[in-house]
């Protein structure tokens, strides 16, 4: 939070001196103006380019988050490095990018995702296989994915609550472009606040 630094006056003691004039306490149009103008600058590349915050809608992603808690989300991170397996994301729904969904990453690059009575089996591009270890996972996980190759650019995407989320076995892999970031702080409620909340990236590392 930016706060302002209220001026120091000079204040009269009483002293034979003549006094030096008080200036106003209340800030001129233009002082206003350019405060408003510095917080700008400040305020508006953080959330352009580093953080935004994000509201949760839906019940997709119980019990880890709920309807309505507000998140900020990190846009940094991925300019850096890829995605990792377990984090939760926000990216823009494919097949209407004007709508933001909240999922968890399960699927990389190059890997094969097959899902088989409620378990989810990643292959990596050289043949190693992984069941999934899935403690954050809520319900059953039932439909069936066969052999999905996910391209260079692409991640499987599913939503917690596997009965009621609608994902990526759904509609597919999301491209890389779509991913705007990982949920980086859950701000509101504020018996809930915590950094990268269930966070699950050192369950199933990529082989």
């Amino acid at each position: 939070m930016e706060t302002q630094n209220s001026n120091n006056s000079n204040v009269d003691s009483g002293s034979q001196t003549p006094s030096t004039p008080i200036k106003s306490a209340n800030p001129s149009w233009w002082e206003i103006i350019k405060f408003a103008v510095i917080t700008a600058a400040i305020v508006l590349p953080i959330r352009a380019f580093i953080a935004q915050p994000f509201i949760v809608s839906g019940a997709s992603m119980e019990p880890n988050f709920y309807d309505h808690e507000y998140l900020i989300v990190d846009e940094l991170s991925y300019l850096l490095r890829s995605p990792k397996r377990g984090e939760v994301v926000i990216f823009r729904f494919p097949e209407n990018p004007k709508m933001f969904f909240i999922k968890r990453v399960i699927g990389l690059p190059g890997e094969t995702v097959d899902i088989a009575n409620s378990k989810i089996t990643i292959t990596s591009a050289d043949g190693k296989s992984q069941t999934l270890d899935e403690p954050y996972a809520e319900g059953v996980t039932m439909t069936e994915v066969n052999h999905l190759k996910l391209g260079t650019d692409e991640y499987f995407v599913a939503g917690d609550h596997r009965e009621v989320s609608y994902d990526s076995r759904r509609w597919g892999p999301v491209k890389i472009d779509l991913i705007k970031g990982r949920a980086w702080l859950r701000l509101l409620p504020p018996t809930k606040i915590s950094y990268l909340p269930a966070d699950g990236t050192n369950l199933n590392p990529a082989k």
